[in-house]
């Protein structure tokens, strides 16, 4: 049974699969490309950095905030996947620079009723500073090697241009 707010998806995916051409592909990161990313809808990372699927591991989240869960996916990716380089791209306008986390809990409580003293929902309010904090720590994680070239970038989403903000 097919539910009814899932309909469009699935009759797009039987299309998709009519003229599908990634089976096979080798789940290493041909280009050694690791990106971290944010949940912008208005983000295109194949694209925007003139990839094709295959070609890099990409990982999204609220932010683009190197979490306990990306930092994880990154090091199975540098030492599975052939990852030899990580970029983490945040992006101008983004929703979590115009909270703060005590802002977020408040609307979400708000908005569902329930407590949300516990979660940290990672909010950055200031952007550099918080991308550069984010690479150090990618840098002194033990389990990525020194050999990993890491880099914070920031996206705009105005223009579709990327600026490099910091290297470690």
């Amino acid at each position: 049974m097919t539910d009814p707010g899932f309909a469009d998806i699935l009759a797009a995916n039987t299309t998709y699969a009519q003229t599908f051409h990634l089976g096979g592909l080798s789940p290493q990161a041909a280009k050694g490309l690791g990106v971290l990313t944010c949940i912008d809808s208005r983000i295109e990372p194949l694209t925007m950095l003139g990839l094709e699927p295959g070609d890099a591991k990409i990982l999204r989240n609220a932010g683009a905030r190197v979490t306990d869960d990306a930092l994880r996916s990154l090091v199975l990716a540098v030492h599975f996947l052939s990852v030899r380089r990580i970029a983490v791209i945040q992006h101008t306008r983004c929703k979590m620079t115009e909270a703060s986390n005590a802002e977020l809990r408040h609307e979400i409580t708000a908005l569902t009723h329930e407590p949300t003293d516990h979660w940290d929902f990672h909010a950055i309010e200031d952007q550099s500073a918080v991308l550069v904090d984010d690479i150090d720590q990618l840098r002194k994680c033990r389990l990525i090697p020194d050999t990993v070239e890491i880099a914070g970038l920031i996206y705009d989403v105005d223009s579709g241009l990327l600026r490099l903000e910091c290297t470690a």
